[in-house]
C-alpha cells in the first residue's frame, strides 16, 4: 500500500503513473478470491489531490482517511475485474474530472457529504452505494454529470441481507448519461450477496431521487429498474421524474416512486 500523508492543502501528482503490476494477483474474483494487498493508495490528506494515473492495483485502488473536506480531481484508474476504482467510506469528500476503466463499483460504503462530478466510467459494475454493512450511515450522495459506458449496471444501491442499525437517507442524481448496460439500468437490492434473493430490513432507504436528466440506454435483454426491498426498509416518496431508461425491460416493485413508468 501507499500512504499519502501530507499537510499541504495540494497534491500535485504532475501526471505521473502508478503501476501496482496486479496481474501477478488477479483471479477475477476480487477479494472473493485469493489473498491480494490492498487497497493500493491510502490518502489521508485534506485540501486538493491531483493529476495521477494508477494503473493494476492489486484489488480495491484507492481508499481515503481525510479528516478535514478533500477534493480528488484529474485522476486516472485504469484497472481489471473486481479490483474497485474509488472505496469511500470517508466523509466530506469530493471525486471530479476523473477517469476510471474496466473495473468494479465506485463503492460508497460508509460517507457523508460525498460529491461525484463529471468523471467518466468505463467498464465495471457501475455507480454503487454499499454494500451497506451494519451500524452504517450514507447521507447526502450527490451525483453530477458523469458519464457511465458500458457496465453491468447505471447506478447501484446493494445492501447486505443480514445488515441492521444501517440508514440509506439522501442520494441524488442529475445529468449522468448512461449507455451499454448489459444486466440493469438501475437496481435497488437489499439482498446482497444474492441479487434479487430474499430482501432483509436492516438497512432503511430513503429519498433516492434523480432529477434534471438521466438517460440510461440499456442493452435489450437488460432490466430497466429493479427495486427489491424488504418489509418497510424502503421509505419516503422517491421522484425520478428525471429519469430515462431505454432499451430494455422490467418493471420495479416499489409503488412510492413517482415521476417515472416504465
Amino acid at each position: 500500500m501507499n500512504a499519502i500523508f501530507t499537510d499541504s492543502p495540494l497534491v500535485n501528482g504532475n501526471d505521473y503513473t502508478f503501476d501496482g503490476q496486479g496481474d501477478q494477483y488477479w483471479d477475477g474474483l476480487g477479494s472473493s478470491g485469493s489473498t491480494k494487498p490492498h487497497p493500493m493508495m491510502k490518502i489521508k490528506s485534506s485540501g486538493t489531490f491531483t493529476d495521477l494515473v494508477v494503473k493494476n492495483s492489486q484489488q480495491q485502488c484507492f481508499s481515503f482517511g481525510n479528516d478535514a473536506a478533500l477534493t480528488v480531481s484529474k485522476v486516472t484508474v485504469d484497472n481489471w475485474h473486481n479490483t474497485d476504482g474509488f472505496d469511500v467510506s470517508v466523509s466530506d469528500l469530493t471525486i471530479g474530472d476523473s477517469t476510471v476503466i474496466s473495473q468494479d463499483d465506485l463503492a460508497i460504503n460508509n460517507d457523508s457529504n460525498m460529491i461525484f462530478q463529471r468523471n467518466s466510467y468505463a467498464g465495471g459494475h457501475g455507480i454503487s452505494v454499499g454494500s451497506i454493512t451494519s451500524d452504517v450511515t450514507v447521507s447526502n450522495v450527490q451525483i453530477f454529470d458523469n458519464t457511465v459506458t458500458d457496465n453491468a449496471q447505471g447506478f447501484r444501491i446493494k445492501a447486505d441481507a443480514t445488515a441492521t442499525g444501517s440508514t440509506v437517507p439522501a442520494m441524488y442524481c442529475s445529468g449522468n448519461p448512461v449507455t451499454g448496460c448489459t444486466d440493469y439500468g438501475v437496481i435497488i437490492d437489499q439482498s446482497y450477496p444474492s441479487t434479487l434473493g430474499t430482501p432483509g430490513t436492516g438497512v432503511v432507504i430513503s429519498n433516492v431521487t434523480f432529477a434534471g436528466t438521466n438517460t440510461d440506454s440499456i442493452a435489450s435483454d437488460a432490466n430497466e429498474v429493479e427495486v427489491n426491498c424488504g418489509s418497510g426498509s424502503c421509505t419516503s416518496t422517491w421522484d425520478w421524474s428525471g429519469l430515462k431508461v431505454s432499451g430494455g425491460s422490467g418493471p420495479s416493485d416499489y409503488s412510492r416512486i413517482v415521476g417515472y413508468t416504465v
